[in-house]
């Protein structure tokens, strides 16, 4: 194993010890899919009992709360591992040992999908037998939703991260909030055609947008949306790379500064 290999094991392998023995955290990773999963889907047997059209539609209200707890457990999961960092007071701690800032990004990333699965597993589980939802009937196109979805929810981590590197605990609440506030803009329940004119070209921005667009086209149309992939792909690469540039750019100032050592305070 390389160097940098054992460094980024070593970032996963802290965070993992903390699960070992703890039942609690254990919970809380499933806990938010697994009753957002319960909620929704109940609501969608309503629908299904009191409506006809909303029958075929049901399936499409279970799909988009699975996928928009991937996007957000993704970024929940990379914000709060490095927050448990600055909690800790172990981020000058970490920068004092060889690790690179990519090396912390790479282990940052492990942990999120690891957290991720770990709540999304759950919640898929529940859906197949409380509601009779199989994730896969989105068809193999639902690789490529999870795929840009986290790619989404790393970015928006990653632009956080930075925001608390810059600004301390007063930017902590950014890692619960960004996404949310993004939500109503991803057209997670609905069609962008819902929105306003002219917020239609700025949820088309957001790669979330695109994919459940592809996703209701999967689910109602049984067709697979390339031109709303290709366009989330292209959308995560200019997200990542400006958020790769922000964590860089904050990260150079804050160890000119010296603010890896007072982050938090």
């Amino acid at each position: 194993m390389s160097g940098s290999a054992r460094r980024v094991w070593g970032l996963i392998y802290r965070h993992l010890a903390l699960y070992r023995r703890s039942w609690p955290r254990l919970i809380e990773l499933a806990y938010w899919p697994v009753l957002q999963m319960c909620i929704w889907g109940f609501v969608s047997e309503f629908m299904v009992r009191s409506s006809g059209w909303a029958a075929a539609a049901s399936g499409v209200l279970i799909g988009a709360v699975l996928l928009w707890e991937v996007c957000l457990r993704s970024q929940m999961g990379f914000a709060i591992s490095f927050l448990e960092e600055v909690w800790s007071r172990n981020l000058g701690n970490l920068f004092v040992t060889p690790i690179r800032p990519w090396e912390l990004v790479a282990g940052l990333i492990s942990m999120s999908i690891l957290r991720m699965a770990a709540g999304i597993i759950p919640a898929i589980l529940l859906a197949w037998v409380l509601y009779a939802f199989a994730i896969t009937d989105m068809g193999f196109a639902v690789i490529a939703f999870f795929i840009l979805l986290m790619a989404m929810g790393w970015a928006v981590a990653l632009a956080v991260t930075a925001m608390v590197l810059r600004h301390g605990a007063g930017a902590e609440a950014l890692a619960w909030s960004v996404l949310f506030g993004l939500a109503p803009l991803s057209a997670v329940f609905y069609p962008v055609a819902i929105l306003p004119a002219w917020l239609q070209p700025v949820a088309l921005a957001i790669p979330a947008t695109h994919v459940f667009e592809g996703m209701r086209a999967a689910l109602l149309e049984g067709r697979f949306a390339s031109g709303h992939l290709l366009a989330a792909a292209a959308l995560d690469i200019v997200w990542l790379g400006l958020a790769a540039w922000l964590f860089a750019s904050v990260f150079r100032l804050a160890r000119r500064q010296g603010l890896l050592l007072n982050v938090g305070e």
